[in-house]
């Protein structure tokens, strides 16, 4: 007898639990209910025949004499109930479930209590008329693509808990018009704002370390960004068809230009390249055609393949002699690059072995006019990559600012020193190396130029 009492409590208290596999309607609405010892809490479910119309959701709810407290709205709740307009989120939810609105296109405003901590993936994806929505700071994680093709979101609200925007969670937010990303993030995630085509200003705080792969592409209203110099990473395509950015500024924390960063940015007229980049990557500014000058810093150490290709409007281009690669088609169909600034002492094979369809300057005027180096000429005249695109070569001394920067690093210092040395041993001769003008290259020189050196000149 005492057996069977003991099993009938247990099936008792399991009662609960196992209704809670197809959900218990209470009110019109579906619930999970669930019991772990004293905690009694309730979880809103799929509707058989879907969710329409205005959705009162509430804190609590009664089951059999047991009051459960509503804390979730679970995976796929409200999935594709299109007739569902509006729905009232009560502050007990503290969880709203993957897929839990997606597709319910006819939901025009929703309000998420400050009690939501946690949003699963997709939880919002295509809402289609969804026009603005509040991210409370309780909320601290939001999973990937939980806004992704709500087309008429205008504007948002990003809770100053996240520290991530996670993958594609604002993806295709076509009337996005502005956002302003909360100084706690310090990531912004691949395709996080891609084809956003209605954004013209986004503000990124300096808290902000890494713009992961494509976060901007396709923003295609975007006129202006300001990188903050917190950022040490900048992704492949990360503002890849950004058609409407005019100038950017990429930050001195940088140490290269992923590819295709700035690809097919055609309204970009100026960029700004800092002197801690050691690479400008594949196609990083290919085709953009607004592009009419660059600098490229002493710093640089690689030009990448097609790196300005298509950059119809560039004039000029100075090349600094850090640069020991650059890659196929870097410069190609450059067709108004009328003046290339070579600082490079000892011309190098360029775009080898690619063709002539490949080469690096191919495309560009016929009449271009490559500045070079003192002494430096002959050299390029006999350099494969140059000399066939470069019938017009002149010398030119201010490519070596410096009197005695042997090395054309813009700065004189003991390598100088051994260069010239090099250059003695080796019987060389060269212009800038004649340091006090006496029409040869030997030790007399070596000797002045380390008397400069000390001195600081």
């Amino acid at each position: 007898m005492k057996v069977k009492k003991q099993l009938a409590l247990m099936i008792a208290m399991l009662l609960p639990l196992a209704a809670s596999a197809d959900g218990v309607e209470i009110g019109g609405i579906y619930y999970t209910l669930t019991v772990r010892g004293d905690i009694k809490v309730a979880g809103v479910v799929q509707k058989p025949n879907k969710y329409s119309n205005d959705v009162d959701i509430p804190g609590a709810v009664s089951n059999g004499g047991v009051t459960y407290t509503v804390t979730r709205i679970e995976n796929n709740a409200f999935k594709d109930c299109s007739g569902l307009t509006a729905v009232t989120i009560p502050n007990t939810v503290n969880y709203i479930g993957a897929d839990a609105f997606k597709g319910c296109s006819g939901l025009t405003a929703v309000t998420i209590p400050n009690s939501v901590t946690r949003m699963g993936a997709s939880a919002f994806q295509n809402c289609t008329g969804l026009t603005s929505v509040t991210i409370p700071n309780s909320v601290t994680s939001i999973g990937l693509m939980a806004f992704q093709g709500c087309s008429g979101l205008t504007s948002v609200t990003i809770s100053s808990s996240l520290t991530t925007i996670d993958t594609q969670l604002f993806y295709k937010c076509s009337s996005l018009t502005s956002v302003t990303i909360p100084n706690s993030v310090t990531s912004i995630g691949s395709y996080a704002f891609a084809e956003c085509s209605s954004l013209t200003s986004a503000t990124i705080p300096n808290s902000v370390t890494s713009i992961k792969h494509n976060a901007f592409r396709e923003c295609s209203s975007l006129t202006s960004v300001t990188i903050p110099n917190s950022v040490t990473s900048i992704e492949a395509s990360a503002f890849n068809k950004c058609t409407a950015l005019t100038s950017i500024t990429i930050p001195n924390t940088l140490t290269s230009i992923e590819e295709t960063a700035f690809a097919y940015c055609s309204g970009l007229t100026s960029i700004t390249i800092p002197n801690t980049v050691t690479s400008i990557g594949q196609g990083a500014f290919e085709n953009c055609s607004g592009l009419t000058a660059v600098t490229i810093p002493k710093s640089v150490k690689s030009i990448g393949k097609s790196a300005f290709y298509g950059c119809e409007s560039l004039t000029s281009v100075t090349i600094p002699n850090s640069v020991t690669s650059i890659r196929e088609l870097a410069f190609r169909d450059c067709k108004n690059l009328s003046e290339v600034r070579s600082k490079i002492r000892k011309p190098y094979v360029i775009g080898a072995g690619t063709g002539p369809y490949s080469a690096v300057f191919y495309g560009i005027p016929a009449d271009a006019t490559l500045y070079v180096p003192n002494g430096t000429k002959e050299l390029y005249q006999a350099t494969e990559g140059w000399k066939e695109f470069f019938a017009n070569i002149v010398e030119s001394d201010d490519l070596s600012d410096i009197e005695g920067d042997l090395n054309g690093d813009e700065e004189l210092d003991v390598t100088d020193v051994v260069e010239l040395i090099d250059m003695v041993l080796a019987g060389t001769y060269d212009a800038v190396a004649d340091i006090n003008g006496d029409g040869e290259v030997d030790v007399t020189d070596v000797v002045e130029l380390i008397d400069m050196v000390l001195a600081g000149e």
